[in-house]
This record gives structure tokens, sequence and C-alpha cells, in this order.
């Protein structure tokens, strides 16, 4: 789900104006791949992405990453020393990065201005989702890359998906970890650790291993909720809980819309009735009820949804955001959704 954000406007001339400071900045060395005019192996390197070919002269000692999932991989990687400013939060960050976060300027907890990336003269940025370096986000990616500053989108949020339509986009193929561990493997080249992208990947496969073994869950019908009490983000077939829902062989309830977080009325959620609610628990407030508090008080308390079995049963699942989004945090949604199964007699 993306996270909402009233868009910035961009303002031409102090785009270019912060651009002239950014490759002001950015021209000693930048061309032989190092500080100190030394070559870097394997450096300019040239990357598809997202329909884009990106060219990364040297490994970012300067980067800004606008969504959380992004920055979380890029901890993950040990590159807290490399970025300069992160933005575009729903959730604390991941257990075991607090220290490395700590360290990173948030410079807005929604998707900031491009005035504020530029301020922190950016030799990289990147993203999880297509909007946020689009027009209505940040600022559309050819901006930026023309004030000379590479930018990487996601492969998840562009694989198998059609971003066109509007809302969260569709999917056109069921999104798979692949995706996310390209992502991983592409951001540690871009930063010259190809090492510590192999290692991450390795642990993360490891996990999933670990989550799924002996689990058949074929009888059990789950339900995604992401955000919104109004007029609720759902799941839809094939996103990052479709990889959940999958690895673990249950059902979603609405596997039969491709749309990545339609937006689904209570009465035809309620006529599903799904075994189990896995529900976010976001700390936003940009949407009513982003909290899995104020969610379950919801749907005890509403008419159409308490009569649910799920909801009378309270079998519910917690998540955060980002778990419920194709970052390395799928993982951790796996996890909790494969153990909550087992806990409610729905896992063999």
């Amino acid at each position: 789900m993306l996270p909402m954000a009233t868009p910035a406007p961009i303002r031409t001339a102090a785009l270019l104006a912060a651009g002239l400071l950014l490759l002001t900045a950015c021209g000693t060395g930048g061309s032989t791949g190092a500080a100190d005019g030394k070559k870097t192996e394997g450096f300019p390197l040239t990357l598809k992405n997202c329909g884009r070919t990106v060219t990364v002269k040297a490994p970012p000692q300067q980067a800004v990453s606008v969504d959380q999932g992004s920055t979380e991989i890029l901890l993950s990687l040990g590159l807290a020393d490399r970025l300069a400013a992160s933005a575009t939060w729903t959730d604390p960050v991941m257990k075991g990065l607090e220290k490395a976060n700590a360290g990173v300027e948030r410079i807005s907890e929604n998707r900031p201005s491009s005035e504020k990336v530029l301020d922190k003269e950016p030799d990289f940025l990147s993203a999880s989702f297509a909007s946020t370096l689009a027009k209505g986000g940040v600022a559309p990616r050819e901006q930026f890359e023309k004030l000379g500053v590479p930018t990487y989108i996601s492969p998840a949020d562009c694989t198998g998906k059609d971003n066109t339509g509007g809302g969260d986009g569709a999917r056109t193929a069921p999104l798979t970890m692949d995706s996310v561990y390209t992502e991983v493997r592409e951001l540690a080249q871009v930063f010259g650790v190809p090492e510590r992208g192999e290692k991450l990947v390795d642990k993360l496969r490891a996990r999933v291993d670990k989550a799924t073994a002996g689990v058949e869950a074929s009888d059990a019908s789950l339900l995604y909720w992401f955000s919104d009490s109004k007029a609720p983000y759902l799941a839809g077939c094939c996103g990052a809980p479709g990889v959940i829902t999958g690895e673990l062989g249950a059902k979603n309830v609405f596997d039969d819309t491709h749309d990545e977080w339609p937006q689904i009325g209570w009465e035809t959620v309620a006529d599903r009735n799904p075994d189990v609610l896995v529900i976010g628990d976001l700390t936003r407030t940009t949407q009513t009820a982003e909290s899995a508090e104020k969610k379950i008080e919801f749907l005890e308390s509403n008419p159409v949804t308490k009569t649910m079995d799920a909801v009378k049963n309270r079998r519910y699942v917690l998540l955060s955001g980002q778990a419920m989004n194709p970052t390395i945090r799928t993982v951790e949604g796996l996890e909790r959704v494969a153990a909550g199964l087992r806990d409610f007699g729905l896992a063999g």
C-alpha cells in the first residue's frame, strides 16, 4: 500500500538552483568513481530499472531514500553511513536497525518536497514505489536525472505491474520474492558491496524456508486490511499478501481482483467471511483506523463486521504496514501469519 501524503509542488527554479549546487559539489572525483580520484572497479555501472536505463558513475556516498522499504534494505546492507537522509515512513524501523537508523536524518514522515531532497545534495535517490518519483510525488525521475542524480525504484513495483490506471496499480502477474531479492542485489551492486547483498538474500531465503516448513493451510481463508475504515484498502490477489498466502497454501478471499489494494465495502467483506483477518498496524495518521487497535475497535463495534467469524473468534494477525508491502519485511509478514495460523489451529 502506498503511503498517503499531500503532494509537494515542484518549483523549477528551486530545482535548478539546487541542482547547480549539487553538480558543483559532486564534480570532483565523481566521474572517476571515488573521492580520491581512483576508479572503482565495476563503475560506471548501468542497470535497467522500471523501464529506464540508470547509470551510476561511482558508489553513492550521499544517497537519499524516499520510502521506508528502500531505506530498510540499505540499512540492512550496512550502508547507514552513506545515507544522507530518508523519508516516507508508515512504521517504526525494523528491529535490529534502530541504532543505524538513528544516525540518518529523516527529512519527512511523508513524501518530502523535491527541494528538501536536493538540499541534501544527493548522488543517488532510491524509492519503493513508482508513484513516489512521479508527478504528484516527490518529483518525476527525469527531474533528478537532468540534474545528474541517478534514481532507482523497487522492481517489485513495476515487474508484472501496471501503474497507469491510478490508485495503487494492478498486478498483471503475481509478485514473487525474486523481485525483492533482485532489489537487494541491485542496491548492493550500486553501492559496491555485492557480497552483502548475497548474504542478505541468503538470510531471507532461510527465514522463508523455516516459516513455511511443515505448514499446510489450504482450508484457511484470509483477508488483509491495510488502512481506512470508511473505504478500506484490502489486498488483491497478487501483491505482497499474495506471496504470504501462496507460500502458506492458504486462500485470499479477494484473490479474484488483480488490483493491488482495492477499496471494497464491508458488506462484501462480511459476505466472504474470512477465517482470519490480517490487520495492518500503522503508526501514521493520514487515514482513518490506521493502528491495529483502532481497526479492531471498528470491527467489533460495526454492525456489519462484528458478525464475521474471524471477529467473533478474535482471529487477528497484526502486521506492520511494511510487512504488507513488497519489501524485505514481507518475510516478517510470512512468519507472523504462519505463526497465527498455527495458533488458531488452521495450519498443519
